[in-house]
């Protein structure tokens, strides 16, 4: 089959797990390009992305002048994208690039614009850490889909794929993780076909260099409701 996924790599001060990360996603059959945007890393992750640049014709490279937050670089990225499906991958390795195929699915056999990978479905490998995340996540997925009315396990997932005319499609504002709640409203509002499937998570401590805090989970409140009740429909 011809390659048709576009990947977009949002990247801050990955350069311990950036190259092994960029040489998984490039293996997948299904992968046509790579967007990878580094939002002013302070580590070595932009000299790494532009070294691979280099060797990898299909890896596109972006930077940030400016730290901005993973929604600014989803932004950059998604724009720049020219497959007929994107999806986005975080640079930590907590999630497994092998499982596109099973997201991709649901939109090859036409039953699906919008794809979101289950952290809490099935029976997939996790890793066992933070109990208020999982809380938090699991409460924050509760209030979108009352906002939504849609059945959601997973709104918080890295992992979500899309149609890319229906994600360039949408204005994303948000500039850190408050991506996350205020595209799950824009593209349940869009009237999108969506789809949930499992995947697997290995996540990582915030020794490993885990990065959302309290505070974003506060900002996705917000978003919630901004983008669910304060906006005209």
């Amino acid at each position: 089959m011809t390659p048709c996924l576009s990947v977009v790599v949002p990247v801050f001060n990955e350069e311990n797990t950036l190259e092994t990360i960029l040489g998984v996603v490039l293996a997948q059959p299904d992968v046509a390009e790579v967007v990878a945007v580094d939002d002013a890393s302070a580590d070595r992750s932009w000299e790494l992305l532009q070294a691979a640049a280099a060797r990898e014709p299909r890896l596109k490279v972006f930077h940030h002048e400016k730290n901005a937050g993973k929604g600014a670089a989803l932004r950059t990225g998604i724009a720049r994208c020219t497959a007929p499906v994107v999806v986005i991958q975080d640079a930590d390795m907590e999630y497994d690039p092998t499982e596109y195929r099973r997201l991709i699915n649901p939109i090859l056999n036409d039953h699906a614009d919008a794809v979101f990978g289950s952290r809490f479905l099935g029976s997939d490998a996790h890793r066992v850490l933070y109990f208020w995340h999982y809380v938090g996540n699991r409460f924050l997925t509760l209030l979108s889909n009352m906002s939504t009315n849609i059945n959601l396990t997973d709104m918080e997932s890295c992992y979500k794929m899309f149609r890319r005319e229906l994600i360039q499609s949408v204005e994303i504002e948000e500039n850190r993780f408050g991506f996350e709640p205020e595209i799950t409203a824009k593209i349940a509002r869009s009237g999108a076909r969506i789809y949930e499937v499992a995947v697997s998570y290995r996540g990582r401590t915030y020794a490993e260099g885990k990065k959302i805090t309290w505070k974003d989970g506060f900002r996705a409140l917000w978003c919630i409701a901004k983008y669910n009740f304060l906006r005209p429909r």
